[in-house]
Formats: structure tokens, C-alpha cells, sequence
């Protein structure tokens, strides 16, 4: 669970030091840069009782920026209860920030025909390392039925063409509302999405796509790639926008290649870091560790 706001502290060390299970924390912030920053931060967690268990910071010297992570124990981690406790502090320093408990962001994977991003996510959540639970998968083709049902997930299938757009769209966030998803992922989704779904979307869906774009678009575009003797290969992770495959970058992942490889084995190769760039965007979102900065993000890795 994550809630946003501006709140305000106290909680007794005694009620900490009656529990032996304090619960996980993770603020997020930005404000301008000025003294006195860390240490409100650091005072309003030793007066919850909270042990920093994590902490990381970058200071924009270009846009005066600080931005900060920092991760913590605490008897009370409650993210609602915490955002008003440090209304107080956050707005003397002028802080937009984020309070996240340790509950798993539920996500719904969009896929067309290509199935590896899918794999790969499915692989992670089942053994563990992915910090998110997979809830459904949703796709404008049958191809990735099986894989998604033999992983125990629902698939929902919405057939998608120019006439019926806006009646799929509109049951895709029925489908989002229904599983209740905090995060979507177009794991290779071959369809755009219109401006006022990726709106509504914002800041909570991620997409991957080659990074060849935007020199080589349309079809085969290891092929076009090829055509040119490109030597390097790689995927691109980013928030939806409006703009087509041009939401701020979360992660890029880029291999070198020679002239010796055929296109076929280029997309090999491309497939590979477009699973492994989709999957750190996924955890790092998970995990609080991703913070907007305009058109840029910041990811506290």
C-alpha cells in the first residue's frame, strides 16, 4: 500500500520496544535543496523509534533538487498513519513525498504474441526475486493462454481493433479495477494505447520496446537494423505517456553485436535484454525506487 500526501510523527520507544517484529518503511521524497533536510528526515524517525535501514540521496544541482530514499523499521509503519504525522515537516521544507508500507504492488501483465517478457516475469515471481505478485494477464490474442493459465493466472482475452478501441480500452480498466492492480505492465502489448488511457494510466504502468526506436520503426526492425550494421542491440523500459515510447526512461539494457550475426539472431539477442530491462523496471517500481523528475526519473538502484 502506498499513500502520498504530506504528514506528522509520534510513537512512543516504548511501544517499539514492545514488539520484536517492527514493520517495514520506505520514504520517498523531493524538495528543493536547502540545509536541514536529513536531519528533519532523520529526527521525525528517531522519534517514531524507526531504525534507517537504507538511505539514499541525489542533490539536481541543475534544477536545485534534492531527492531522497530512505528505508526503515518501525512498531508503526502504517503509510496513512505516517503521511499525517509528517505533514508538519514536509511542509516547512516544501517536500512532495511518498509514505509505502511492505505490501507487494499487485500487477496485470498486457502481452500481444511474444511471449519471453511474460516468461521472464512469471519465472521471477514464482521463485521469489520479483518483490510483486502477478495477479492476471491480458492480451489482444489467445497465443499466451497457456502460458499464462499453466502459471495459474487468469487470462483476459480483449480483441482489439480501430472500431471497438474504446469499448477495449474501457474493459481493460474494468479488468485493472477488477483485479485491482497497482501496477500495469505491456510486456511486448502490440498496440498503442490512447492519450486518455495512458493518462489515466499515469506513473503506474510500464512498457519495453527495443531501443532501436526511433530509427527503426514499423516492422522487422532487426532487420532494418541489420540492413544498417548496427553494433549495438538493447530494450528501453519506461513509463506510458502520451508519447508514443517516449514516457521517462527506467532502464535500458544494451549489448554488443558484429556484423557476423544474422537479423534472426540479433532479435535473439534483443529479446533477451528487453525481459532483462522489463524486469529491474518492474522490481525497482516495486520497490520504491523510482522518483519522476520532470521528464527524467531518478532510480535509487
Amino acid at each position: 500500500m502506498t499513500t502520498q500526501a504530506t504528514l506528522e510523527p509520534r510513537v512512543s520507544t516504548e511501544a517499539r520496544a514492545a514488539s520484536p517484529n517492527p514493520h517495514v518503511g520506505v520514504l520517498t521524497l523531493s524538495c528543493p535543496q536547502r540545509p536541514g533536510i536529513v536531519h528533519a528526515v532523520s529526527r521525525f524517525l528517531a522519534e517514531l523509534g524507526a531504525d534507517i535501514t537504507e538511505h539514499q540521496q541525489f542533490d539536481d544541482r541543475v534544477e536545485n533538487t534534492l531527492f531522497m530514499r530512505t528505508a526503515f523499521t518501525a512498531q508503526d509503519a502504517d503509510a496513512e498513519t505516517l503521511t499525517r504525522r509528517f505533514e508538519d515537516t514536509a511542509r516547512e521544507f516544501g517536500m512532495t513525498y511518498t509514505f509505502s508500507d511492505a505490501t507487494r504492488p499487485r500487477v496485470l501483465i498486457m502481452v500481444s504474441k511474444f511471449g519471453h517478457c511474460l516468461h521472464d516475469l512469471i519465472f521471477r515471481w514464482q521463485t521469489g526475486s520479483l518483490p510483486a505478485d502477478l495477479v492476471a494477464v491480458v492480451s489482444n490474442h489467445e497465443d499466451l493462454r497457456p502460458m499464462a493459465e499453466a502459471a495459474g493466472l487468469p487470462f483476459v482475452h480483449i480483441p482489439v481493433d480501430a472500431a471497438s478501441k474504446p469499448a477495449a480500452e474501457q474493459r481493460l480498466l474494468d479488468v485493472v479495477e477488477q483485479f485491482e492492480a497497482d501496477l500495469v505492465v505491456l510486456a511486448r502489448y502490440m498496440q498503442v494505447l490512447s492519450d486518455d488511457l495512458c493518462n489515466r494510466l499515469s506513473g503506474r504502468a510500464i512498457n519495453i520496446h527495443h531501443s532501436f526506436l526511433p530509427g527503426f520503426k514499423g516492422a522487422r526492425p532487426y532487420h532494418q537494423a541489420h540492413a544498417r550494421g548496427v553494433k549495438h542491440v538493447g530494450a528501453t523500459a519506461h513509463y506510458v505517456t502520451a508519447d508514443l515510447d517516449e514516457g521517462p526512461i527506467i532502464e535500458q539494457e544494451v549489448v554488443r553485436v558484429d556484423h557476423r550475426m544474422t537479423p534472426e539472431e540479433l532479435a535473439t539477442v534483443g529479446r533477451d535484454t528487453e525481459a532483462l530491462a522489463l524486469a529491474r523496471a518492474v522490481r525497482w517500481h516495486a520497490e520504491n525506487r523510482v522518483m519522476l523528475s520532470g521528464h527524467r526519473t531518478v532510480v535509487f538502484h
